[in-house]
């Protein structure tokens, strides 16, 4: 089993995965700031397709499920939200 990941590592992993797996072009995982909101127009301006696909991605590199909306409400929200998540629960 691989050395588990410390929380700036997870942050980095989560930020490349946002890019490669919802095709933000040209944003660098240095431009995504932790505390930044994911979801509509205050922040990145993810959508509910986007929402599916981590749900997805975290699933398949950490084993995380998400198994409601209402979990994803609390969990899907920044890049912090979702590492702290990520190191509490993999």
């Amino acid at each position: 089993m691989p050395e588990k990941q410390n929380l700036e590592e997870i942050r980095q992993q989560l930020k490349e995965e946002l890019i490669e797996n919802l095709s933000l072009e040209d944003i660098e995982p240095k431009d995504i700031k932790n505390d930044e909101i994911l979801f509509g127009d205050d922040g990145l301006g993810l959508d509910s397709l986007d929402a599916v696909e981590i749900v997805v991605f975290l699933q398949r590199i950490w084993g995380i499920e998400i198994k409601d909306m209402e979990q994803g409400r609390e969990i899907l929200v920044t890049v912090d939200t979702m590492a702290n998540h990520i190191y509490s629960n993999a």
